[in-house]
């Protein structure tokens, strides 16, 4: 039988049509929600005054939120810097016209936010072997649903000893985008446990797996299986998924 796949032609001369500048869903940090999101990418020479393209923004009722600086790799004439900037409560375009007046800026483009590409951040903390199997569940579950439009990334680290670890639990609540978090360990306690409920404090939810030590008293959910841990994490913050962490709170499965 002949395959209707083997016999199509493609020209691959036709032209590509470009991406949409704006994603169809919306930005989804956090806290910035009720804000107008947006970003600019400025490629600038060396004289351009990365203060007054941010002096100008504020002047026109924007407010920065993020900037990122580094060198420029595309080769333009007398292009040296990139500035990556995020901010709110103004419209990409009128922002990009506004840096693009800014002498010293080559260019200056709408981009979409690091919310509306990347979306919500499952962050997985604990040891190695743990942390890799969380993130197997955490990827393989994530896929599923942003196969329907949503946007969700996982992000990990392992590490060792208390006060490492403690400190990287403190530092979830100032990540962008972060929406949960998942201890993968064997033992945890003490100053984990104290920022754990610190964390919890600012809204995002904890899941960890079974394991010794106070922490399994303080989180939302004990998963004993990593893989199922990962995977309900995803669950939880999924508008495509019917879990509700509200509803297991303080349950060890």
């Amino acid at each position: 039988m002949h395959d209707r796949a083997d016999s199509r032609e493609v020209d691959l001369d036709l032209p590509v049509e470009p991406q949409p500048t704006t994603p169809d869903h919306p930005d989804l940090s956090i806290p910035e929600v009720g804000h107008t999101l947006a970003a600019i990418s400025v490629r600038a020479t060396a004289t351009a005054d990365l203060v007054e393209i941010l002096v100008r923004l504020r002047t026109a009722g924007a407010e920065v939120v993020t900037v990122n600086s580094f060198p420029a790799t595309k080769g333009e004439p007398g292009v040296t810097r990139v500035f990556d900037i995020e901010l709110r409560d103004l419209d990409a375009a009128a922002a990009a016209a506004i840096a693009r007046d800014v002498p010293g800026v080559h260019e200056a483009d709408a981009r979409p936010t690091l919310g509306q590409i990347f979306g919500k951040r499952v962050i997985v903390i604990g040891g190695g072997a743990q942390v890799s199997q969380v993130t197997l569940g955490a990827v393989t579950e994530s896929d599923r649903h942003n196969l329907r439009g949503e946007r969700i990334s996982v992000d990990t680290i392992a590490l060792v000893g208390e006060h490492n670890i403690a400190s990287a639990v403190r530092a979830v609540a100032d990540l962008p985008r972060a929406h949960i978090l998942v201890l993968a360990g064997s033992i945890m306690g003490g100053e984990i446990t104290r920022a754990v409920r610190e964390l919890k404090a600012t809204g995002i939810p904890v899941i960890s797996l079974n394991m010794v030590g106070s922490v399994v008293d303080v989180v939302d959910l004990v998963v004993s299986d990593p893989v199922q841990a990962g995977t309900m994490a995803v669950m939880a913050i999924a508008d495509t998924a019917r879990f509700t962490l509200g509803r297991q709170r303080g349950r060890r499965l």
